[in-house]
C-alpha cells in the first residue's frame, strides 16, 4: 500500500487530508501548529514530527501552504522536506506559488533523486470537502500517473502540462480572472443598492443570462447579507492578484483591470478584511 503524507491543516488542506483518510488511505500528517492534526489522527491518520520524517517515512508527500514563502520555508528549512528527500521519494505540492518558486523545488528535488509534480487547486473549502477540487499539474508524469487515485479522491478533474511552472501559471491565470471577476460583481451589486435595486432582484436577472456562474450564484446571497465567512481568505485572494501581476510584468502583459482590482483586495486588507473571505472586496467598494 502507498504511504501518503500531508502537511499544512489549514482550510484547505485539512479537508483534503480528511477525504484520503475517509478513503482508507495511509496518512501521515504534519501541521506547525500540532493541535490541527489532531482531529486528522483521531481519524485514523499517523503524526509526523516533522515536514522531512513524514517524507522519509511515506512514498508521496503532498503540501498545502499559503504562499511561496511558506512553500520555500517547509521545502528548505532545516526539518524540512528536503532533508527527507530521496530515491524513490516523491513530492506533490497544491500550494499556489509563484513558477519559480515551483522550479527552484523541483531542481532540488531531482537533485536528491526523487520526483515532483506542482498541482495546485481551483476550488476553494466546500470543492475540497466535497472532493471535487480541479488539480493543475506539471513536472513528473509518471507520479502524476502514480497519483492519480489520490488526486481522484481530492478533485474532479486533473490536467497536466508538460513544463514545470506551467500548473502555476495557470492557476494564477485562473485566480486572477476570478479576483477581477469579483471586484466587478461587488460594483454591480453597490451600483443596483444605490439605485433600489435589490440584490435578490439582480442576482434572478443574473443566473437567467450569459454570466451566470457557481461562484455568483453562491456568494452572491451571502454578500448581500454581509455574511464574509471564509472559504478563500482575502489575503489568499490578493496575494494570487501580486502574483499574477508580477507574472505579467515578466511577459510584458498589461493587466489593466486586473491591476485596478488587487488595489481593491489590498485596500480591504490594510482595514482589517484580510481573513475574511475574499467576497469582503465589496465592503472596499461600497465603504
Amino acid at each position: 500500500m502507498i504511504k501518503y503524507g500531508f502537511l499544512g491543516l489549514g482550510i484547505m488542506g485539512n479537508a483534503m487530508a480528511a477525504n484520503l483518510i475517509g478513503a482508507d488511505l495511509d496518512v501521515t500528517v504534519w501541521n506547525r501548529t500540532k493541535a490541527k492534526c489532531m482531529p486528522l489522527v483521531e481519524q485514523g491518520a499517523s503524526l509526523g514530527a516533522s515536514p522531512g520524517e513524514v517524507t522519509t517515512q511515506c512514498d508521496i508527500t503532498f503540501a498545502m501552504v499559503s504562499d511561496p514563502a511558506a512553500a520555500t520555508s517547509l521545502f528548505f528549512d532545516t526539518g524540512g522536506v528536503l532533508d527527507g528527500m530521496g530515491p524513490g521519494k516523491a513530492y506533490i505540492d497544491v500550494s499556489t506559488v509563484d513558477p519559480a518558486t515551483s522550479q527552484r523545488i523541483a531542481e532540488a528535488v531531482k537533485a536528491k533523486g526523487g520526483r515532483f509534480l506542482e498541482a495546485p487547486v481551483t476550488g476553494s473549502k466546500k470543492p475540497a470537502e466535497d472532493g471535487t477540487l480541479v488539480f493543475l499539474c506539471s513536472g513528473d508524469e509518471s507520479l502524476f500517473q502514480d497519483a492519480s487515485p489520490a488526486l481522484a479522491i481530492m478533485g474532479k478533474k486533473s490536467f497536466f502540462f508538460n513544463q514545470t511552472g506551467q500548473g502555476a501559471q495557470m492557476k494564477l491565470v485562473v485566480n486572477m480572472i476570478m479576483g477581477t471577476m469579483m471586484t466587478a460583481f461587488g460594483e454591480g451589486l453597490a451600483l443596483g443598492d444605490k439605485t433600489g435595486l435589490t440584490a435578490t432582484d439582480i442576482l434572478d436577472v443574473l443566473a437567467q443570462g450569459p454570466i451566470d456562474n457557481p461562484m455568483f450564484r453562491l456568494k452572491g446571497p451571502q454578500m448581500a447579507q454581509n455574511n464574509f465567512a471564509t472559504a478563500f481568505p482575502l489575503r489568499h485572494m490578493q496575494k494570487d492578484m501580486r502574483l499574477a501581476l508580477q507574472m505579467a510584468d515578466e511577459y510584458g502583459q498589461p493587466l489593466f483591470t486586473a491591476g485596478a482590482a488587487n488595489n481593491l483586495y489590498i485596500k480591504e486588507r490594510l482595514a482589517g478584511g484580510a481573513d475574511e473571505d475574499f467576497s469582503a472586496v465589496l465592503k472596499a467598494i461600497i465603504r
